[in-house]
């Protein structure tokens, strides 16, 4: 008992798989506990509904295929923004973790424009775009972008130097180099990158879907908060917490199918945790 004590208190020590995994779930029930209590004592479902209503009203707008619409849309402009964020972002963080005249060229002006918020552009999106599905994704993409340009530079420029040297030195070339030593790896932490640019992509949701939306699960909570619905506000948002958790376990699978190799090597990447 003792060295078990003495372990949880241990800066970056293991901790058995199973008490990790019930600790995760542990933290579900304390929140909920820490819901349904707040919900008994205020004793009003305007302000905040009990669990059990929570669970009622979304259940019926499941059964009624309300809810799976708004979050089909929801993914739709989530995946939309986040992919095509990604497809620029990820060779371009590469080429300015890469080259070192890449980066002086782009890093000031991203790290200038990351700064400011996706909501401020959405009358000029509105304006270049309109009201459609393109001004929606554009703000998630905005959102994403910069941030995930920068993370992947971040990845790319940590690979050791010293595994370049000694490439240099066996006679590889700059090409050969790139192939064969930075990109492989850089890819486990990108992919990382991914996952936690994913999650903020939904983070942009209710934004991108707060103007000209009539559907979504945005849409949906913006417009339960007019009627003081805040039973459905609980339900749109556990919905997006329930899809963003899903992505993540989804992108943690793809990272173990990619990398075995990290985990037989005992990598420490968050992605080794159940």
């Amino acid at each position: 008992m003792p060295r078990f004590s003495t372990k949880l208190i241990t800066p970056k020590a293991e901790i058995d798989r199973k008490l990790y995994f019930y600790t995760g779930i542990f933290s579900f029930i304390f929140v909920f506990l820490v819901w349904a209590a707040a919900a008994v004592i205020k004793n009003d479902a305007s302000f905040i509904p009990t669990p059990a209503k929570v669970l009622s009203i979304g259940l019926n707008m499941l059964t009624r295929g309300e809810l799976a619409e708004h979050a089909a849309y929801s993914i739709m402009r989530v995946a939309g923004g986040f992919l095509l964020a990604s497809i620029i972002a990820v060779p371009l963080g590469i080429l300015m973790g890469t080259l070192k005249i890449a980066e002086a060229f782009f890093e000031p002006i991203i790290g200038f424009i990351r700064y400011m918020p996706a909501s401020a552009f959405i009358p000029l999106f509105i304006l270049w775009f309109g009201l459609g599905e393109s001004e929606k994704i554009a703000v998630i993409f905005f959102g994403t972008f910069f941030q995930q340009t920068l993370m992947v530079m971040d990845v790319t420029k940590n690979v050791p130097v010293d595994l370049i040297d000694v490439s240099y030195t066996l006679g590889a070339s700059r090409k050969a180099v790139f192939r064969k030593v930075i990109l492989p790896a850089s890819l486990p932490g990108i992919v990382d990158t991914l996952r936690i640019t994913f999650g903020w992509a939904w983070t942009y949701l209710v934004v991108a879907e707060i103007v000209g939306a009539s559907e979504g699960l945005g849409y949906l909570i913006m417009q339960a908060s007019r009627f003081l619905r805040t039973d459905k506000i609980f339900v749109g948002i556990l919905v997006i917490g329930l899809l963003g958790i899903i992505s993540d376990y989804l992108f943690k699978v793809l990272y173990r199918a990619l990398f075995p190799y990290l985990r037989s090597q005992g990598g420490t990447s968050t992605n080794d945790k159940e």
